[in-house]
């Protein structure tokens, strides 16, 4: 199997999740220059606030196409802030998503 995060690569990545006892996890992404760009997550979940969605994206845009799970966790966790609510969803559901989007 060729090597997809090699600088260069922008094909689009897509991952699915089924958070346990939650709901379906979706996120499409790309890596180029070997940096997540164009970070869409979505699924059934709900956040409160809605720029929730927007903050997650957008922290972990940038990040290595390499990144550590525990580095993806920490983006995730910075981006939502104290204020967010998540139902149906997790931090660790992302960060499973995020990883098979990479595989």
């Amino acid at each position: 199997m060729a090597d997809r995060n090699k600088a260069g690569d922008s094909g689009m990545r897509h991952g699915e999740y089924k958070i346990p006892g939650g709901k379906l996890v979706v996120v499409d992404l790309r890596v180029v220059g070997g940096r997540l760009c164009d970070v869409r997550l979505s699924g059934d979940f709900f956040l409160e606030p809605p720029e929730a969605l927007d903050a997650i994206d957008a922290a972990l845009n940038g990040l290595p196409g390499d990144a550590e799970p525990a580095a993806l966790e920490r983006a995730v966790r910075a981006g939502l802030g104290d204020a967010a609510a998540m139902y149906g969803l997790t931090v660790a559901g992302i960060v499973v998503v995020v990883q098979r989007a990479l595989a």
